[in-house]
């Protein structure tokens, strides 16, 4: 039934999602805005990191079961993985999906299906079947025609943690929201060709729902745990002992503080539900600004730090102090810097107008928003040889042993526990 199908958006999910699907023997049709994205994966090549994925890449595309291109093609279903932003004030970005499905809808045919896999806020699955519909009116979508309609539309948000991609698109339960019966139904029919797991059925607005219920329930209990470490510097108090300690309780476990939340999920969906339902969402909105309130608690530390050592050698200045930020990326050993606070650290570190020496182990050159400050990509040895302040913000495994490592000389902050 579903022998080519489109995906639209091949980046961190979509490329997976992609190669998985023409590994299982379906042709694949990538679609992405990027010329450099579509030529790297012609080439059988990939543009992140991601274990494994590149052997699958390599292996799909000389077979020829995925090609990717920067126009769309008919296929029997379409799969829009794109990014869902928010603004400067927190309202849901949804410009990705609507330019997706108008990207689409030329080609579309009756007996297609559609299917948003881009975490979402309420009613982005609805909205998506008004703008497929606006674009062409020659067919007929579930909103006004239900089961008999030509193009059928559902919802199923994709939950994998970076650095596992492949084995969880695999494994993991699926969410199947169809706007009607018949679409999930499809949906259910095309997911089963790769997944593992089990496809469970809902409404569009459930399976929306749910996916920002799963990462909101993360931020809370990740807030519960950055505030602990707040509490606990106040007071002396080793935070990574104490939840050691109380967690050793048969029912409690605590989480472990950080430098913030970054990523595209996690810092991003719970404020789609604060959007939607802002005089409800009270304890989700102060999760949210608990974390977000984090990088600047971290980088306090960091100037009083520098201010320690210009009093400790008043013939130096501002310039002249170096700090080691450790690790850019929003999670440990990956290359994601998306809404990292690790790197929004080491950006406002550089705003101070000392010298920072940036230590990423998995990314061979600075990101744009570095490029025009005093920042210099830096390994760890070279770090820590010259470091006036070394201040460790993501858990890599890398950074391992680095703690016994860090010179007498240097001011250490350590927000990750190691």
């Amino acid at each position: 039934m579903f022998e080519r199908i489109s995906m639209v958006g091949l980046g961190y999910i979509g490329l997976p999602t992609a190669a998985l699907f023409a590994a299982h023997g379906t042709k694949v049709i990538g679609v992405d805005v990027s010329a450099h994205v579509v030529e790297t994966i012609n080439a059988g090549k990939i543009h992140l990191v991601e274990p494994d994925l590149d052997g699958v890449v390599h292996k799909v595309v000389t077979e020829g079961s995925l090609h990717a291109t920067l126009e769309p093609e008919p296929a029997d279903a379409f799969i829009i993985a794109v990014p869902t932003p928010f603004r400067e004030d927190y309202e849901p970005d949804l410009s990705y999906i609507e330019s997706a499905a108008r990207m689409i809808a030329p080609v579309l045919v009756p007996g297609n299906l559609v299917v948003l896999e881009s975490t979402s806020p309420i009613g982005a699955t609805e909205q998506l079947a008004i703008w497929l519909a606006d674009a062409r009116p020659d067919l007929t979508f579930p909103q006004a025609a239900g089961d008999d309609a030509d193009i059928q539309i559902a919802h199923c948000p994709e939950r994998v943690l970076p650095g596992h991609v492949l084995s969880e698109l695999i494994s993991n339960d699926r969410i199947i929201g169809g706007m009607t019966e018949r679409a999930s139904k499809m949906a259910v029919a095309m997911y089963k060709q790769v997944v593992r797991g089990d496809c469970v059925i809902t409404d569009a607005r459930t399976a929306e729902m749910c996916k920002l219920t799963e990462n909101s329930s993360r931020d809370v209990q990740i807030a519960f745990a950055n505030e602990l470490s707040t509490i606990c510097d106040r007071f002396g108090i080793d935070v990574w002992e104490l939840i050691s300690l109380a967690n050793r309780h048969p029912r409690v476990n605590i989480l472990q503080p950080g430098a913030g939340v970054g990523g595209h999920c996690i810092a991003v969906d719970p404020w789609f539900i604060v959007s939607s339902a802002p005089e409800e969402a009270r304890l989700i909105r102060t999760a949210r600004e608990v974390n977000d309130a984090k990088p600047d608690w971290v980088l306090q530390k960091g100037k009083d730090a520098v201010l320690a050592a210009l009093s400790a050698d008043t013939s130096r200045s501002m310039a002249d102090i170096k700090v080691a930020c450790m690790g850019l990326a929003f999670k440990p050993d990956i290359d994601d810097l998306r809404e990292s606070p690790a790197l929004q650290i080491t950006e406002r570190f550089a705003d101070l107008g000392c010298q920072v020496l940036a230590v990423e182990p998995h990314i061979d050159a600075l990101p744009a928003s570095l490029a025009d400050k005093p920042v210099t990509l830096a390994t760890i040895d070279g770090a820590l040889s010259q470091a006036d302040v070394i201040c460790v913000l993501v858990r890599h495994s890398d950074f391992a042993d680095l703690a016994g490592k860090v010179p007498n000389t240097a001011s250490f902050i350590d927000v990750v526990g190691l």
